[in-house]
């Protein structure tokens, strides 16, 4: 049986959700180098992370475990309750 190999690492994984490298870097947004540079580099930028796990289901926390997303999610949950206070969203 033939079968696909096992992505080796989360943005590899990412890669072959998206489509392929090209189609990632259409579906969040940047060059077609980018995925790219970052599988040489074994380095996805941070900022780019969310846009991935959107787009993929590959959780940022995988993708850069060295950054405290934990605290980011909640800062963001925290903003986005406060604004649905001041403008609630319509039924």
């Amino acid at each position: 049986m033939d079968t696909a190999p096992e992505p080796s690492s989360p943005l590899e994984e990412a890669i072959t959700t998206a489509g392929g490298v090209g189609a990632l870097a259409i579906r969040i947004g940047v060059a077609p180098s980018a995925p790219s540079m970052w599988k040489q580099r074994g380095r996805v930028p941070a900022e780019h992370c969310p846009a991935i796990e959107r787009e993929t289901g590959v959780r940022c926390e995988r993708l850069r475990p060295d950054v405290a997303w934990d605290v980011l999610r909640r800062q963001e949950a925290a903003s986005t309750a406060a604004a649905d206070l001041v403008e609630p969203k319509a039924a």
